[in-house]
């Protein structure tokens, strides 16, 4: 299994901090799909920009149905977050 060093909340600085201060406000904690993005903070930013557009942008689709679509494209990809 690939390993990527993560930075943790001690260490966290700048975009890194801000990114992850906001993701704790999202979800009430940071999941490791956030967490994994961590050394690169500009990816980090632009994964959480994207995320909120497709879920919360204009959409003829109601968010449960994009909610329900990711659960379905996830599990069809076998990813098991």
């Amino acid at each position: 299994m690939p390993y990527i060093q993560q930075i943790s909340d001690d260490q966290a600085e700048g975009e890194c901090r801000r990114q992850l201060d906001a993701a704790r406000r999202r979800a009430g904690r940071v999941w490791n799909i956030v967490r994994i993005m961590t050394p690169n903070p500009a990816v980090l930013r632009a994964s959480m920009s994207f995320y909120g557009a497709l879920m919360h942008g204009p959409s003829p689709l109601a968010r449960h149905q994009r909610e329900l679509l990711a659960v379905v494209v996830s599990g069809a990809n076998g990813c098991v977050y």
